[in-house]
């Protein structure tokens, strides 16, 4: 097994036993549901026995993934330092492993998950600079960045969840405040999807007139196929919502003033947002002059972009440039089994459609399991071809 900077020290063997040992459990996959009722009823004591555990869990079975990565990947110093970022907070979280729920190690837990959420704040761009580093030094081929998409995914979802655990904890049992008095921990018991919707559209907006001193109007149609009479309002975590919405207007945007121009009249973007028995569904339809099924293929892959790389002197907005906006945004909507896809129709323009889970019981976590199969697909090497041409993998959901 490959280990960084950070378990070749003299606790490497005693760290890499426990690492070996919490990477044979599996995480505990929660429903939104479950995390209402345990953030208006549990207790900072009982969250804490149940964390300390998890967060474990949930750290060493994607370690264990990073430790597979392509050797020429994990050589890179960005990359490098995304590890030794897991094995510092992982050590970090050991010294917990065995301690009481007293008050003050309580107090202290909560302290570290502080430093630990913000010691990870920036895991993303700098993972994205560990594949920049690669592409540039040594580049990629195709069967190493079929292992890095496959990597990525796993590996951002387990970070959204191992964030969700923290920010849920630290709000409700510690002292960072929720953003709304009606709010348990992240989660808006009633977040009223209009408003998110609005909230998006009216930021992106701002950025795009910014940039292109223009900007699309939205026409919104919403419909509450359950409660026809009322506004559509879901059990849902606002943050998550907002990144996947403010993500594909900022596209719809850009789009459609590139294509029409800053001097024409621009063409409305369409969102309908419908909520049935089972589904919250989004769709937010431009008139951008759509892409073809070549690129759309390539639109969720974290080493593609169709904007210009980012400089690396601060001062162009994170992860502008570097691929990530789409893929993100769909795992965001995976979460928690929802689901986001593109349909495009080349010159003409490109609907989102985003599914989210409508009843909480049902939103359960889709988290990563470091497995036989896992390890299989992030080592795999080129595959013969069983097909004369590659076939198209859009809207089809990985394994």
């Amino acid at each position: 097994m490959l280990f960084t900077r950070r378990l070749l020290s003299p606790f490497a063997s005693s760290i890499a036993k426990k690492l070996e040992h919490y990477s044979q459990f599996q995480p505990s996959s929660l429903t939104i549901q479950q995390y209402l009722d345990f953030g208006r009823s549990g207790t900072a004591k009982s969250s804490f026995l149940f964390l300390k555990n998890e967060l474990l869990v949930r750290l060493a079975n994607i370690m264990q993934e990073i430790s597979l990565l392509p050797p020429n990947l994990l050589k890179m110093p960005s990359a490098r330092l995304v590890s030794d970022w897991y094995c510092e907070s992982f050590e970090d979280l050991l010294n917990f492993e065995n301690a009481d729920a007293h008050l003050d190690i309580v107090t202290r837990f909560n302290e570290q998950l502080q430093v630990i959420l913000k010691r990870h704040s920036h895991v993303v761009e700098t993972m994205a600079e560990g594949l920049i580093e690669l592409r540039e030094s040594d580049g990629v081929d195709i069967a190493s960045e079929k292992g890095i998409q496959y990597f990525l995914d796993r590996f951002y979802i387990n970070r959204i969840s191992i964030r969700m655990l923290q920010n849920q904890h630290l709000v409700v049992f510690g002292s960072v405040l929720p953003e709304s008095p009606r709010h348990v921990g992240c989660i808006d018991p009633a977040c009223d999807v209009e408003t998110v919707v609005t909230d998006a559209y009216e930021n992106a907006r701002f950025l795009c007139e910014r940039y292109y001193l223009t900007s699309p109007s939205m026409k919104l149609f919403c419909h509450n196929a359950v409660h026809p009479s009322k506004p559509i309002t879901v059990v849902s975590v606002p943050s998550h919502l907002y990144h996947i919405m403010f993500e594909l207007f900022k596209n719809a945007m850009r789009a459609t003033v590139e294509f029409h121009g800053v001097d024409e009249e621009l063409p409305d973007i369409h969102v309908n947002v419908v909520c049935g028995q089972e589904d919250l569904s989004v769709k937010i339809s431009d008139r951008g002059g759509g892409v073809s099924r070549t690129i759309l293929e390539r639109l969720f892959n974290y080493m593609y972009s169709t904007a210009p790389p980012p400089p690396r002197d601060g001062t162009q907005a994170p992860l502008a440039g570097y691929g990530y906006g789409l893929p993100l945004s769909r795992l965001y909507a995976r979460y928690f089994l929802g689901d986001l896809f593109l349909v495009s129709m080349e010159g003409f323009g490109t609907d989102a459609c985003v599914y989210l889970k409508a009843v909480p019981v049902e939103a359960s976590e889709v988290l990563p399991i470091y497995s036989t199969s896992s390890r299989r697909n992030l080592t795999a090497g080129p595959q013969a071809a069983d097909w004369s041409h590659q076939l198209p993998s859009i809207g089809s959901r990985p394994s």
